[in-house]
C-alpha cells in the first residue's frame, strides 16, 4: 500500500472507530460486535506501525502508549475549579432555595417574585477531571488540585474509552466531568487483589483516583474506567443559556453525559427527585451519593457568582450518610428467643442513613475482641437501609485513657441461670427455658411479620398482657376478649376492638408461617418452607424422625436434631395441642406443573404490593423455592425499594433481577 492510500485508509478507520465509540459509550448503542471493532483497531495499529508519520495524538491507538512517566507535572487551570457546598436535609435545601431567591431579588432589583427553575443531576461518587480541547483535539486532562492548579494526567485519561480524543467539531473548550469505576469492575478488581493477597480497595472512588494517578498508563487502562461530563466551563462558541441545554450540547460534542437529569420547576420537585434517587441509587452500575442542584439559567448563575470556596447558585444535596462516627457509652446484653446473648452497643445518638441511631449490634464476644472495642471508644458505625447498625471500626487513636474493658457476664443477667458457650462457636446462651426474657422474645417472634403477623400486637402490648396476667403463652392470645383489655392503661374501647379483630383475622395461617412462628431453634422462614413442602401438614412433621429430617436437602444434622427435640419436648407438646384447638392451618396440597417449579428466588428491598413474607408464600405456592442469600444457583432476585447487598451480588454473578412489576406479571 502506498503512503497516500495508507493515509486515506487511516483517516477512514479513525472516523469509523470513533463513530462506534460514540455509539457505544455515549448513546448506549452497538451496531457491530466487539470483535469486529477490535479488528478495525488492529488494522489501524498495523498501518500506523508501517507508516508512523501518520500517527497523531487523537488516534484511537494512542489511548495507551508511551513509557511510564517519571512524575506528574503541574498544570494551571484556565477556569478556576470550585467545590459545592453540601446540604443533607429537606430543610437545608429549602433554606438554599430561599437564599437564592433573596439574593437574586436583591442583586437584580426584581420587584416581583422570580420563577426559579433548577437543573438536577446525579452526583457521581468518582474523581473530578478537567479536560481541555484545542481545535477539537484533546490537549490536556488535569486533576482538580487546589482549584487553581492540578496535575497533568492526560496520558492516563486517554485510556478511558468514553472520553473523546477528538470532538465532533473543531471547538476550543474546557469541560468538567467525573471519572468513575463500575460496581462490576470494582468487584473484579478487589477479587484480583484478594487472590494476590494484596490490600483491598476501600471504595471505587479511591480505586478510580489511584488508577488516574498511576505513572504507567497501562495500569490505568487495565482498570476499565468510565466517565460522565457535566460542565462546559469555557468555549469558543456561544455558551448555552441553560444547564439543561448545556448537557445536551455536551452530548452533541461527543461526551458521555449521564442521562438521569431533570428540570425542576420548584424546590418541591427537587426534593421529589432527591427522594426518588435515594431509593434507586443502588440500581445503577455506578455509585451515587446525592444530587447536584443548579440554577438552570446561566445569566442568573452569573448574577449570583461565587463565595471564596463555592458557587452561590448550586449545592450538592447529599443522601444520608451510611457511615458516621459516634461514642460507645455502654455495652449491654440482650437475650434472644433461643437464649443467645448478644452484646449491644449503646451509642451517643447520631444521624446515619436518614435516621437517628442510638444502638448497634456487636454480634458476640469474639466480635468485640476482633474490633478491640472498649466502653467509651469513638467508633465508625454503618447502616444501609433497614439493616441493623453495626460497629465497623474503632478509632483507637482518639482514646483518652478513661475507656473500660467489657466482660461477658458469668450468669444470665435476667434469670441468673447457667450460661453455656457452644463448642467451637462464639455464641453464649442461657439454657434456662423458663427464663422470663427468653419467653417474652419468643412471644414477640410468634406475632411478628414472619410468624402470625398480628397487626398492632407489638412488644409493648405483649409485655402489658404478660405483666397483667392476661396470657401465659402464645395459645392464650386467641382466648382474649375485648373486656380483658379494658382495665389496661391506654386501651380505649376502639383500640381494644382493633386488637381483638386483628387476632381474629389471623386464626387461619399457612403451614410455612405456622412452623416459623413456633420459633424452633435454627428454623427460619426458608427452612420452614422446605419442611412445609416436604411434609404438607403439621401432623406429618410431628411424626418425623431425625434420619428422615437429615435426608432432606439443606437440612443437616444440627437442624434435624433441633426440630425433632422441639416436637418431643413435653412442654411443647401441651402447648402445640392447645394452640391447634384455637387456630386453623392451611396445609400444602401437592401440585404438578406449577409455573415456578424448582426455581430459586431471593427477595431484597421492600415491596409496595405485599409484605415480603406473602411474596415468599406465593412463590412456594407456585412450586418455587426462596433463599436468604444469593449464589450461582439463584434463578431470580426480586428487587423492591432500597435493595441491599443481595442486589449487588446478583449483578456481579449475572443473576436475573426482577423489579416488582415484572415479578407480579410472572405471578399472573
Amino acid at each position: 500500500m502506498q503512503a497516500k492510500q495508507a493515509k486515506k485508509r487511516i483517516e477512514k478507520l479513525k472516523k469509523v472507530i470513533n463513530y462506534h465509540r460514540y455509539l457505544y459509550h455515549v448513546l448506549d448503542k452497538q451496531e457491530i460486535s466487539d470483535a469486529a471493532l477490535d479488528s478495525l483497531k488492529h488494522e489501524l495499529y498495523q498501518l500506523e506501525r508501517q507508516f508512523p508519520e501518520f500517527v497523531v495524538s487523537d488516534s484511537p491507538t494512542q489511548r495507551v502508549g508511551g513509557a511510564p512517566l517519571k512524575k506528574f507535572f503541574k498544570i494551571a487551570h484556565k477556569v478556576r475549579q470550585w467545590s459545592f457546598e453540601d446540604v443533607f436535609t429537606e430543610q437545608e435545601i429549602r433554606d438554599f432555595d430561599a437564599r437564592v431567591k433573596r439574593m437574586l431579588e436583591k442583586s437584580l432589583g426584581v420587584e416581583k417574585k422570580l420563577q426559579i427553575e433548577y437543573a438536577c443531576e446525579l452526583k457521581i461518587d468518582g474523581f473530578k477531571i478537567i479536560l481541555e480541547y484545542e481545535k477539537g483535539i484533546l490537549k490536556s486532562a488535569a486533576t482538580r488540585g487546589d482549584g487553581l492548579t492540578g496535575e497533568n494526567v492526560t496520558q492516563n485519561v486517554k485510556t478511558i474509552e468514553s472520553i473523546p480524543l477528538r470532538l465532533e467539531n473543531d471547538a476550543d473548550i474546557v469541560v468538567e466531568g467525573e471519572v468513575w469505576m463500575s460496581r462490576r469492575e470494582f468487584g473484579r478488581l478487589n477479587k484480583e487483589q484478594a487472590e494476590k493477597r494484596l490490600p483491598l480497595f476501600a471504595n471505587p472512588r479511591n480505586a478510580a483516583a489511584g488508577a488516574i494517578r498511576q505513572l504507567d498508563s497501562k495500569i490505568a487502562a487495565s482498570r476499565k474506567l468510565d466517565s460522565f461530563v457535566y460542565g462546559l466551563s469555557q468555549s469558543s462558541f456561544q455558551s448555552p443559556k441553560t444547564q439543561i441545554e448545556e448537557l445536551k450540547k455536551l452530548k452533541e460534542l461527543g461526551f458521555k453525559v449521564n442521562k438521569n437529569f431533570k428540570l425542576c420547576r420548584n424546590i418541591n420537585e427537587v426534593i421529589d427527585f432527591w427522594k426518588e434517587w435515594r431509593k434507586k441509587k443502588n440500581k445503577e452500575d455506578y455509585w451515587v451519593d446525592g444530587i447536584v442542584v443548579k440554577l438552570n439559567r446561566r445569566d442568573l448563575r452569573e448574577a449570583l457568582g461565587y463565595t471564596g470556596k463555592a458557587p452561590r447558585f448550586a449545592v450538592a444535596f447529599k443522601f444520608p450518610a451510611e457511615q458516621t462516627t459516634t461514642i460507645v457509652e455502654d455495652i449491654q446484653i440482650q437475650i434472644g428467643r433461643t437464649g443467645v446473648l448478644t452484646p449491644v452497643a449503646y451509642l451517643r445518638p447520631v444521624l446515619v442513613a436518614g435516621s437517628t441511631v442510638s444502638r448497634a449490634t456487636l454480634h458476640n464476644e469474639e466480635e468485640i475482641k476482633r474490633l478491640g472495642l472498649k466502653i467509651g471508644d469513638t467508633v465508625i458505625i454503618q447502616k444501609a437501609g433497614d439493616v441493623i447498625p453495626e460497629v465497623v471500626k474503632v478509632l483507637k487513636e482518639l482514646r483518652a485513657g478513661r475507656e473500660r474493658e467489657f466482660k461477658m457476664p458469668e450468669k444470665c443477667p435476667i434469670c441468673e441461670g447457667q450460661l453455656v458457650r457452644e463448642k467451637e462457636s462464639p455464641i453464649t446462651k442461657c439454657v434456662n427455658k423458663k427464663c422470663a426474657f427468653r419467653h417474652r422474645r419468643e412471644l414477640y417472634y410468634f406475632v411478628s411479620k414472619s410468624g402470625f403477623n398480628i397487626e398492632g400486637l407489638g412488644p409493648k402490648i405483649i409485655n402489658a398482657f404478660l405483666d397483667n396476667g392476661l396470657i401465659q403463652d402464645a395459645a392464650d392470645i386467641f382466648d382474649l376478649k375485648e373486656g380483658d383489655l379494658a382495665p389496661l392503661d391506654r386501651f380505649g374501647e376502639k383500640s381494644a376492638e382493633n386488637i381483638i379483630k386483628s387476632i381474629g383475622e389471623r386464626r387461619e395461617i399457612s403451614l410455612v408461617r405456622f412452623i416459623t412462628a413456633l420459633g424452633i431453634l435454627n428454623v427460619g422462614t426458608e427452612t420452614a418452607g422446605i419442611l412445609a413442602e416436604r411434609f404438607g401438614s403439621i401432623e406429618n412433621l410431628k411424626k418425623a424422625g431425625t434420619e428422615e429430617l437429615k435426608s432432606i436437602k439443606n437440612i443437616g444434622e444440627v437442624v434435624a436434631e433441633s426440630i425433632f427435640n422441639w416436637f418431643k419436648d413435653p412442654h411443647n407438646k401441651i402447648f402445640l395441642e392447645r394452640l391447634l384447638k384455637r387456630i386453623k392451618i392451611k396445609n400444602i396440597a401437592k401440585k404438578k406443573g406449577v409455573k415456578f417449579g424448582g426455581k430459586i428466588f431471593v427477595l431484597t428491598g421492600s415491596l409496595k404490593s405485599m409484605p415480603r413474607e406473602d411474596a415468599k408464600e406465593k412463590i412456594r405456592t407456585e412450586g418455587g423455592h426462596t433463599a436468604e442469600s444469593v449464589s450461582k444457583n439463584t434463578d431470580f432476585v426480586v428487587a423492591g425499594e432500597e435493595p441491599g447487598l443481595k442486589y449487588e451480588k446478583a449483578k456481579k454473578l449475572g443473576v436475573k433481577i426482577l423489579n416488582e412489576e415484572q415479578f407480579l406479571k410472572m405471578l399472573e
